[in-house]
C-alpha cells in the first residue's frame, strides 16, 4: 500500500506556531490533504507529550493513531543545537524519531537530567562536582523545539545510548542559519559534523529551498537517503512536501523499523519518490536583502563580492549558492536516485485560475468541491485524469493543474527570507481565459 508520510511538523508550543496545531485537528486536516503518516511533533515537550499519551494508542509496532481516524502518526521532534566547533558557532536543527513512547520518555528524561560537567568518583559511585551554577538539564517547557547547548555529536552519542534504533536526520539541511549545510552555521561534510558517528546519519531533509536534483550534484550525498517534508507550523502547510513510501503492515508489522530500514538502505523499490516544493518557492533560494529589494543569483553575488548592490550590507547567502560551493559534479545522472515530482499547493494553483487569492471565500467553495470529488488533495493534484477533473471543475482549473503537473510556469525565485512565488500562467493564457469569461 502506497503511504504519503510528513515526518516533520510542529504542534501549538513551538514558537510561532498555529494554537489549532493538536493531535485531532492534524489528523483531520491529513485526510483532506491525503496524508496517511504524520510525525507527532515536538514530543520533547512536557505538554505535548501529555497530550500524546493521552490521545494515542500503539498500532501493531511503532507507529500510532488516534480515534476514530485512519491517519498513522510517528515519534519525531525537532531540536536545536547550538554549539561552538572548529573555532566557529554551529547552528543545526535537528529531527529525532523514537521507535516507543517508552522510548520517547528516556529520552525527555536524558535530556532533563544532561549535565555536560564529568562526575567525579567517589566510592564507586559518580558525584557531581560542587561548583556554584552548574546546569544540570535543559528547559525542554522552553519551545516545542527546544534549543540545546550540546555538540549534535554528543547529542547523536546520548541518543544511540538509550537506543539505536532512533533515527537522527538532519532538518532543512541547506537552509543558512540553522542547517547541517548552512552558509552561515553549518559544516562542509557530514562528516565534519559528526566525525564517526556519521554512518548512523543516513538522511537529510532537503528542506523547501533545494529539491533532489540540487542535492544530487554532490557526490558525497550518493549514498545518503534524501527526505521532503513540510516543517508545518499551520495546518493549512502539512504535507506542502512529502515522501511516499511501498508499505504492507501485514508483512511487516513493525513499521517504525521498516521505514528506518527503508531509509537507512535507501531501498528505491519501497520508497518511490518524494513530493516537493518548486525549489525557487523556498525562503532561501536565491542570494539576496530582503530590505532592499535584491534577488540575486550566485554570479551576481559574486560580481558585486557578496555586497548588496544598493546598501553595500552583506547579502543573506541562499541555498542555491551554497550547493554550488559544495557540489562537485554539474548534471548528475539521475537513474540511481530516488525520484521526485514538484508540486504546488491546490488553493494556490485554484486562486490562480480563478484570479483571487488562496484564501478567498472563492477559493475555499471550489477547493471544497474538489476534495469531495476527488478523495483528497494529493489525489486530485497527482492522479486525476484531465477528463475527471472536468467534470468536477472548470476549464481554468483544470488547466492550471496541468501546468502544474507539466512544469509549465513561472518561477520567480525566494530570497532572504522572502518566500518565491509561482505564475500558473502565461500572459497569454490570462488573456485568451479573460475573452472566454466575456463570451
Amino acid at each position: 500500500m502506497q503511504c504519503v508520510a510528513d515526518l516533520h511538523i510542529h504542534s501549538k508550543y513551538s514558537r510561532a506556531c498555529s494554537k489549532e496545531l493538536t493531535l485531532p485537528n492534524v489528523a483531520k486536516m491529513c485526510e483532506v490533504k491525503g496524508i496517511n503518516l504524520v510525525s507527532t511533533g515536538d514530543f520533547t515537550h512536557p505538554a505535548w507529550f501529555e497530550h500524546i499519551k493521552s490521545e494515542l494508542k500503539e498500532d501493531g509496532e511503532g507507529l500510532y493513531k488516534i480515534k476514530n481516524s485512519p491517519t498513522r502518526f510517528i515519534l519525531g521532534t525537532e531540536l536545536s543545537c547550538i554549539y561552538k566547533k572548529g573555532g566557529k558557532c554551529r547552528r543545526l536543527h535537528l529531527c529525532v524519531f523514537a521507535p516507543s513512547i517508552e522510548t520517547a520518555e528516556k529520552i525527555i528524561q536524558k535530556l532533563e537530567s544532561y549535565n555536560p560537567i564529568p562526575p567525579a568518583l567517589v566510592g564507586g559511585r559518580a558525584v557531581l562536582p560542587p561548583i556554584t551554577g552548574a546546569k544540570i538539564g535543559f528547559n525542554l517547557k522552553s519551545d516545542g523545539r527546544p534549543i540545546l547547548g550540546i555538540d549534535a555529536k554528543n547529542l547523536l552519542e546520548l541518543l544511540l545510548e538509550i537506543d539505536e534504533s532512533i533515527m537522527m536526520i538532519p532538518a532543512h539541511a541547506w537552509t543558512p542559519w540553522f542547517s547541517v549545510f548552512g552558509s552561515y552555521s553549518g559544516f562542509d561534510s557530514i562528516e565534519e559534523c559528526f566525525d564517526d558517528l556519521s554512518p548512523h546519519i543516513f538522511a537529510i531533509e532537503t528542506g523547501l529551498s533545494s529539491d533532489p536534483p540540487m542535492n544530487w550534484r554532490l557526490s558525497a550525498l550518493d549514498k545518503i537517503t534524501l527526505i521532503s517534508n513540510s516543517d508545518a507550523h499551520s495546518l493549512e502547510n502539512l504535507g506542502r512536501e512529502a515522501n511516499v513510501f511501498e508499505l504492507d503492515a501485514a508483512e511487516t508489522p513493525n513499521l517504525y523499523m521498516e521505514i528506518r530500514r527503508i531509509l537507512k538502505e535507501k531501498d528505491k523499490k519501497k520508497f518511490l519518490y518524494t513530493i516537493e516544493f518548486f525549489p525557487e518557492e523556498g525562503k532561501y533560494h536565491f542570494d539576496g536583502h530582503r530590505l532592499c529589494g535584491v534577488s540575486l543569483e550566485p554570479k551576481e553575488t559574486k560580481k558585486h563580492k557578496g555586497l548588496c548592490p544598493v546598501c553595500k550590507k552583506p547579502l543573506t547567502i541562499g541555498v542555491l549558492h551554497r550547493v554550488d560551493a559544495l557540489a562537485d559534479r554539474e548534471n548528475p545522472e539521475s537513474k540511481n536516485q530516488i525520484p521526485c515530482k514538484n508540486l504546488a499547493p491546490l488553493k494556490q494553483i485554484v486562486g490562480a485560475a480563478l484570479g483571487v487569492g488562496k484564501t478567498s471565500k472563492k477559493v475555499a467553495v471550489e477547493y471544497q468541491k474538489l476534495i469531495k470529488s476527488g478523495e483528497n488533495e494529493f489525489n486530485v493534484l497527482l492522479n486525476l485524469s484531465e477528463e475527471r477533473i472536468l467534470k468536477i471543475s472548470s476549464p481554468q482549473i483544470a488547466q492550471a493543474i496541468l501546468n502544474m503537473r507539466e512544469g509549465k510556469i513561472k518561477l520567480i525565485p525566494g530570497f532572504d527570507g522572502e518566500y518565491g512565488k509561482i505564475e500558473i500562467f502565461s500572459p497569454s493564457e490570462i488573456k485568451k481565459m479573460s475573452q472566454q469569461s466575456l463570451v
